[in-house]
């Protein structure tokens, strides 16, 4: 009997039109449109294999066997990919990441891009990667965008959207791009990203604001990567992300991702715009910021950012390709340390169980 079984990478991504909110009518539909980035350097591996003799499916995260919580989670996905291909087995999956996690720097993007991506593969299926997109995004809508490289946009949701799935805008190679991330604390966020954006849409008076206000920022992220115009990106991925937190800063009670070190690197940044180098910062939901600059600047930033006090240490990536199966050549033991491009040291916990992907590492 042929062995139901894939191995797929996948990467994180940081919105630049960021996404926060849900559509009310269902299918895990966000509210406004976004568009991201997809980082080179921070990589997630899956394997899925679907096994007759196993009774439940397994979710082994970094080594260590899952929560109940976050198994259900991902038995959420299989059993969309399981109806489609007529597999009934269950399913084990191991997954593991070069970057650690649980902090407020990415989301679950990458992890729920390998797994639908492994997933589908695994059961026969042979899903385009809108399909696959689609796929992942019914868990985590993030996720849609990881399965394309260099940029990729994901429209908001509508009445009757059963199907919905990211498109790519450029390759990675379209815009000399890097990504300056400077971490400011090791442990995890008090709310998850789940938890808080569904706290700021019940609770917050700027949101209705926000979602009228998201469609214009995104298009302008779109048209500044179209034009290669650095500056205007730049400009508008900064209006996204500071909207975004203000929206969570009006929530009853106030939201408040960022920590004393975050405001203290976002005034570093707008003193490197005064001297003439071209920075922009970005943040997720979370105290850590991510900092835009031309590939000649990387240096300079990564050496300003990392002097502030209170930042643990930098992570320099720049935009990477999307999800993609192994390669019989590419296969490794997944208890090897996984170290890729610039990272040389890192650890993992996976946080599934509400949903968050991110990341801080150790520079060599």
């Amino acid at each position: 009997m042929k062995i139901k079984q894939a191995t797929t990478l996948a990467h994180p991504n940081i919105a630049l039109a960021k996404y926060w909110g849900k559509r009310d009518y269902g299918h895990n539909l966000p509210a406004v449109p976004s568009l991201s980035v997809t980082l080179a350097g921070m990589t997630t591996a899956t394997t899925v294999t679907f096994d007759p003799d196993l009774k439940q499916d397994q979710l082994l995260l970094g080594g260590q066997q899952a929560s109940a919580q976050a198994t259900s989670r991902v038995t959420g996905l299989l059993d969309r990919v399981r109806t489609q291909s007529g597999v009934t087995e269950k399913a084990r999956v191991v997954s593991a990441n070069d970057f650690p996690t649980a902090a407020g720097l990415a989301s679950s993007a990458s992890a729920f891009a390998a797994l639908a991506l492994a997933a589908s593969t695994a059961a026969g299926l042979h899903l385009s990667p809108e399909e696959v997109s689609n796929l992942a995004r019914l868990t985590s809508v993030s996720a849609a965008r990881s399965v394309f490289g260099g940029f990729a946009e994901l429209r908001a949701g509508w009445p009757k959207d059963e199907k919905l799935s990211a498109q790519q805008v450029a390759v990675p190679e379209h815009l000399p791009l890097r990504i300056v991330v400077a971490v400011v604390t090791e442990g995890p966020k008090a709310v998850s990203s789940t938890d808080g954006m569904a706290h700021t849409v019940k609770t917050s008076s700027y949101y209705a604001s926000w979602v009228e206000r998201a469609p214009g920022i995104f298009g302008r992220v779109k048209r500044a990567i179209a034009d290669k115009d650095l500056e205007a990106l730049g400009v508008a991925a900064e209006e996204s992300a500071f909207a975004m937190h203000a929206t969570s800063l009006a929530a009853t009670p106030a939201l408040i991702y960022w920590t004393g070190t975050t405001l203290d690197v976002l005034a570093e940044v707008r003193r490197l715009r005064a001297v003439g180098i071209g920075a922009y910062a970005t943040i997720d939901a979370g105290p850590h910021v991510k900092v835009m600059c031309a590939p000649e600047d990387e240096i300079e930033v990564a050496k300003v950012l990392g002097a502030v006090p209170g930042v643990l240490r930098t992570i320099v990536t720049r935009p990477g390709p999307g999800a993609r199966v192994f390669t019989a050549a590419e296969e490794r033991n997944q208890t090897d340390s996984m170290t890729y491009e610039s990272i040389s040291t890192a650890y993992v916990t996976l946080d599934l169980d509400s949903g968050d992907l991110e990341t801080q590492s150790v520079k060599s």
